[in-house]
């Protein structure tokens, strides 16, 4: 009795031992990455943002001065353009590039423009759609730095702005 008791003791604790093992598999850096943009195309910013580091910087070329702060890069980045444009769609053009912490693709972003922007630019109604690439850090299981870079000149004439 007792070498069955021990038998299937060890069988839990085998199996206990995997759970971990797959439980950080959804961490990875690529799946980190993918989950955070699935919550932007939820259009979940709060979804989205947790999947950031508390000390995340968030850089977006055309802007050229990075945001720093997981707070500051959910309400000046995420909840800006998601209330823009409540039917943004962020897709991943290919497989991206996956080396060690870091996460790196080249993307589509498209939606109507149909929300006033935070600097109080109004909405122009108008359709867009434009191309960029963006890389990641990843530690922990939390996106470290995001940097974007997008042709900005060509989304702003579409909107009308230029």
């Amino acid at each position: 009795m007792h070498r069955r008791q021990f038998l299937a003791s060890a069988a839990v604790a085998a199996l206990l031992a995997a759970v971990p093992s797959v439980a950080l598999a959804q961490d990875t850096p690529q799946a980190v990455v993918e989950a955070y943009l699935a919550a932007w195309n939820a259009h979940d910013s709060a979804k989205a943002a947790e999947h950031l580091a508390d000390n995340v910087t968030y850089y977006d070329a055309s802007v050229g001065k990075p945001v720093e702060g997981k707070e500051a890069a959910k309400t000046g980045v995420i909840d800006n353009f998601l209330k823009a444009v409540p039917d943004a769609a962020w897709q991943m053009k290919g497989a991206p590039v996956v080396q060690d912490d870091r996460v790196s693709f080249e993307w589509e972003f498209s939606g109507i423009n149909s929300g006033d922007w935070a600097d109080g630019t109004k909405a122009t109604g108008k359709k867009f759609s434009f191309t960029g690439a963006s890389m990641f850090s990843v530690k922990d299981g939390k996106i470290t730095s995001q940097s974007d870079y997008y042709d900005a000149l060509g989304f702003y004439k579409q909107l009308g702005l230029m």
